[in-house]
């Protein structure tokens, strides 16, 4: 099935909208931080937060908010803006769980204590106070994210009608996190990476903050679940490609290394294909290389060889072009304002089919 994608809208607009609410709630807090305590932490969150990102969770909140009837105005943007203060913290703690020192081609928060520590030769262990001190950072920014949706301007009734989704999208990313420490454990199977990223990002990353907008401007319970048809497989499409870039993207411009879910063996659907279709000398190789935190850029080479030659990769390109075309013909039916249906194609296609 082949569909017109609408031309982009200016999302680099509404972006720099969102960074300058961000930047404005941030510089708020700072008068506010109590006498005493060590100024570290907000430093580091500062500019952690601000230091770049997609932004997607609040596009695709504003554009349901915009596609159920509301209109522009700086309301929803900040409350879209919290979105990425809560992403904030998914982020922080995803890279403790998965000890990886490099984000937004910058050292990850733990890393960046745990570094501090090392240089001025504190007592104890730097990796502990790293770790813990990244915890408390991401802990913050929830609470920043509760605080900001709720003193974004609209009205009580608004922004309790939003909260549910808030919450429960909240609910699911941690499930879903909890589902990953499992499944790293498990059978390995597509069928359970799957399950692991419909919850811990596909859902939190495209179709919870579409509802969420809807929600905050009245949506009704068709309108929700048109949003779920689209939101679902684009979400799946959208880790799926961040899953591809993990292993195949350009450090240059992901900001990762291309060797950490390898030396993690995060258990990706990529890998689970991988596996399925190997013959018994690569099954071998996979099971030396895959998941050693000694992994060198040789044995990464020859995993990235592996994958290829059993035609993992071209499957999962299939998965995110057949996810993304389903995504696009429900949102080709969706009862939505032409202009957020125009934006959200694009968001889709950006989503996609991008190198970072």
């Amino acid at each position: 099935m082949t569909l017109t994608v609408p031309a982009p809208t200016d999302a680099g607009r509404l972006r720099a909208r969102v960074d300058a609410e961000l930047a404005a709630f941030i510089d708020r807090q700072g008068p506010r931080w109590p006498d005493g305590a060590p100024r570290g932490l907000f430093t580091a969150l500062h500019r952690f937060v601000l230091a770049g990102g997609k932004r997607l969770r609040p596009l695709f909140c504003y554009w349901g908010w915009r596609g159920a009837g509301g209109d522009d105005g700086d309301e929803i943007v900040v409350a879209a803006a919290a979105l990425e203060l809560f992403h904030a913290f998914a982020l922080i703690h995803d890279d403790i769980l998965d000890g990886s020192d490099q984000r937004r081609g910058e050292p990850s928060v733990h890393r960046l204590f745990a570094d501090l520590h090392t240089r001025s030769a504190w007592r104890g262990d730097p990796e502990a106070y790293g770790r813990n001190t990244a915890l408390l950072c991401g802990d913050l920014c929830a609470a920043w994210a509760d605080q900001m949706f709720h003193e974004c301007g609209l009205t009580v009734e608004q922004v309790h009608r939003g909260y549910g989704t808030f919450s429960l999208m909240r609910t699911e990313v941690i499930a879903g996190e909890y589902l990953d420490l499992v499944s790293g454990v498990g059978d390995g199977s597509v069928a359970s990476a799957l399950t692991v990223i419909r919850m811990k990002a596909a859902r939190y990353t495209v179709t919870r903050p579409l509802q969420i907008g809807a929600t905050l401007a009245g949506a009704d319970a068709a309108l929700l679940a048109a949003l779920a048809d689209f939101g679902d497989p684009l979400g799946d499409a959208f880790q799926l490609r961040d899953d591809v870039l993990g292993v195949f993207g350009d450090p240059s411009l992901t900001g990762k290394s291309v060797l950490d879910d390898l030396r993690e063996g995060k258990p990706t659907v990529m890998m689970a294909l991988a596996r399925s279709s190997a013959d018994r000398v690569q099954s071998g190789r996979l099971r030396e290389l895959f998941g050693n935190p000694e992994l060198d850029a040789t044995g990464a080479t020859e995993l990235r060889d592996i994958i290829e030659s059993t035609g993992a990769r071209e499957k999962i390109e299939q998965m995110i072009r057949v996810r993304t075309e389903a995504a696009l013909a429900a949102l080709e039916t969706a009862t939505l304002r032409d202009d957020a249906r125009a934006a959200l194609a694009a968001l889709a296609a950006h989503a996609t089919h991008r190198y970072t």
